[in-house]
């Protein structure tokens, strides 16, 4: 089994380690991963900035590269939650038709391209759960996350507005998928609360309203580790780059040491999946640290 595989811009950038986990995980569950040739950036930053249109074209170059690729219908995985609203708005906007749909439809034929709608965007957090199925992963932990207390944070993109796989205000799918193989969750009322990545262009330190993202992003830390957890685990990489990356200006900013790691769900799976810590990125984190899952010291399976 395997899927087409649109990676996006972070995941060659500050978000390797969300890509090298991803295709870890997904090949010790014998799935593969099949990138896209020529694929290009999204547009998600577009919408707002330059043009809507020109965005929507842009999403919509991807998903007919995906279908021009294969036969029949298309599952494309796109990791990155910027990533997948926005191919997924491309989706619904050229199904609905309209002037838009048609200006789009006529820049792709003039790169000799056509969407026939046969491609859609799909999360990897949705495959995991309904695919590849919780059992199935839960049967593969060979080092249960037993003990280990994570924040599941869903950011303000990934089930809206397009709740495909989970609920909008109540998303449940990455606190069952960690549950399965041995983690536990904490009762996390800000897992959709937005980060504060829409508040800035440039940087949360150098953007139109920095304060408010150090704020946004500082309070997302401060209730998690008040809730007793000992990680974050993120489905996107702006929201990890964020969380992560600031928290030494946060505690400056406003007197309060946050000093909690912040790493990818596909991390945490394929830590319990026994895979080795360069496989699923670890190397590139800024701060990782999780407690010994409680039963295995020193007798953890683990693949380099």
């Amino acid at each position: 089994m395997s899927y087409a595989y649109y990676p996006g811009c972070s995941a060659k950038g500050t978000g390797r380690a969300y890509e090298e986990s991803l295709r870890a995980v997904f090949g010790a569950l014998g799935t593969g991963l099949d990138e896209l040739g020529d694929w290009n950036c999204c547009g998600a930053s577009g919408y707002p900035a330059v043009d809507a249109v020109k965005a929507t074209a842009l999403s919509a170059r991807n998903l007919a590269l995906a279908e021009g690729a294969r036969p029949g219908p298309v599952d494309l995985i796109a990791p990155c939650a910027g990533c997948y609203r926005a191919l997924l708005k491309s989706e619904r906007t050229l199904a609905d038709g309209g002037p838009v749909a048609a200006r789009v439809g006529q820049a792709l034929g003039a790169a000799g391209l056509q969407y026939e709608g046969r491609a859609r965007a799909r999360h990897p957090l949705d495959v995991l759960v309904n695919d590849i199925g919780l059992d199935r992963i839960a049967a593969e932990a060979v080092r249960p996350l037993r003990g280990l207390r994570v924040a599941c944070y869903y950011g303000c993109l990934l089930v809206r507005p397009y709740a495909t796989f989970d609920d909008r205000r109540a998303p449940t799918s990455m606190e069952r998928l960690l549950e399965a193989v041995g983690a536990q969750p904490v009762d996390w009322p800000l897992r959709t609360r937005c980060c504060g990545g829409s508040c800035y262009c440039g940087g949360p330190l150098i953007g139109a309203l920095p304060e408010a993202t150090l704020r946004l992003s500082h309070r997302l830390l401060k209730d998690a580790k008040r809730r007793g957890a000992d990680v974050i685990a993120t489905v996107c990489p702006l929201c990890q780059f964020n969380l992560e990356a600031f928290q030494g200006q946060m505690a400056r900013k406003f007197g309060e040491p946050v000093d909690l790691t912040v790493g990818f769900f596909t991390q945490l799976v394929g830590t319990a999946l026994g895979l080795g810590d360069r496989a699923l990125g670890v190397h590139r984190m800024l701060h990782w640290r999780l407690p010994e899952p409680a039963g295995v010291k020193g007798g953890a399976h683990v693949q380099a």
